[in-house]
């Protein structure tokens, strides 16, 4: 992403982007800590929100997003208006953080040039909430490819812009390399906005990235881990004779979120490569050194087969007792066992959880000794 020059403040308080901007610089190849909040405006939010009621029709979804799209109406009629007093306008009015019909209609009656430059100045110079969601609500209806690193640079803060962010960003053409870039730069319900749209292109710079980073450990990679799957090709990459670390990692990583996904998104129940990808991912564990993570790996997914009918596995009965078998045959082998042993700690509450249930009933030979009475 382009380097743009931090704007100025206005008044004592820093704009949303100077702010996004300065924690980007501090952490330039990872998501910002906390996702970039709190945000400049918090305390004042918190205040107006004692003071007043939700805004008119926040009960009523059709009509959300109107009193903003009739400010906005307000405020393209009139020539001599400026960004600053739209966002004097919006003001509390609760700007929806996701694509608003009503906004974006409002957004398209206007003339382009103007939206545009006023998009932009929401983004830039807004120090309020309200003010800088419009703004990049009208960037995400249109926008270029000088916009790009703006949108980018305020997507970071992801939990209130990631889902704008994302909109605007899969409707450009390329916009796959744009999205690959925030991506890696999120977490939490920002990057599921981010990865749901990453995963609607199948450029193979996208499929390759998703095979080794899409999925960030978070509990919200359920959400989206059935794409990444399919737009990864993870089924076909696991069967390579040979497979690196990263798309091991991830395949465990897939198939663990899947095996405890309970109404989120994908289970292993309605992914049919699942008995290939689990084989296949067995097949490449054995050769590779065991560690305690690995074993974990190992026993949660045999944990899960053992528990688990067949149907929800997208196995046969034979399928899974010959899964469940070749599993536990590797974690009973000698140096597997040794690992698990030499991994455990006593003072992990998982870890003794884990040998107090599933290793206990699936007579898990290594952490046998660490069982309670």
């Amino acid at each position: 992403m382009s380097q743009t020059p931090e704007p100025a403040e206005l008044g004592s308080r820093p704009s949303f982007y100077a702010h996004a901007l300065r924690l980007h610089r501090a952490h330039p190849d990872s998501p910002l800590p906390r996702s970039g909040e709190p945000y400049p405006d918090d305390e004042e939010r918190r205040a107006a929100a004692e003071r007043q009621p939700r805004p008119a029709g926040a009960d009523r979804p059709r009509r959300v997003g109107s009193d903003v799209a009739a400010a906005l109406d307000a405020h393209f009629a009139d020539p001599t208006a400026t960004p600053a007093e739209l966002a004097e306008a919006v003001l509390d009015l609760g700007v929806p953080i996701h694509h608003n019909p009503h906004i974006a209609a409002a957004a398209l009656r206007g003339k382009r040039k103007r939206v545009r430059r006023t998009g932009r100045w929401l983004v830039r110079h807004g120090t309020r909430l309200d003010a800088v969601v419009l703004g990049l609500a009208l960037l995400a209806e249109d926008h270029d490819d000088r916009d790009i690193p703006l949108i980018q640079t305020i997507g970071l803060l992801s939990t209130s812009f990631g889902p704008l962010a994302a909109h605007a960003l899969r409707r450009r053409p390329g916009g796959g390399a744009a999205l690959l870039w925030l991506a890696a730069r999120t977490t939490g319900w920002g990057r599921v906005y981010v990865m749901e749209a990453l995963c609607a292109h199948a450029a193979t710079a996208v499929r390759e990235w998703l095979l080794r980073h899409g999925l960030d450990g978070n509990y919200l990679d359920g959400y989206y881990v059935g794409p990444v799957a399919t737009v990864s090709y993870l089924a076909e990459a696991i069967r390579a004779d040979e497979v690196d670390d990263e798309i091991l990692g991830q395949t465990a990583r897939v198939l663990l979120t899947m095996a405890g996904n309970h109404g989120m998104g994908a289970t292993l129940a309605n992914y049919p490569p699942a008995p290939t990808v689990l084989g296949e991912y067995l097949r490449h564990l054995s050769g590779r050194p065991p560690t305690m993570p690995r074993y974990l790996s190992l026993a949660r997914l045999a944990d899960h087969l053992d528990r688990s009918a067949p149907t929800e596995l997208s196995c046969t009965p034979a399928q899974r007792d010959r899964l469940l078998a070749d599993y536990l045959a590797l974690l009973d082998r000698d140096d597997w066992a040794a690992a698990g042993r030499a991994g455990f700690d006593p003072a992990n509450e998982y870890h003794v959880w884990f040998a107090n249930d599933a290793a206990t009933r699936l007579g898990l030979r290594a952490l046998a000794g660490f069982a309670a009475g």
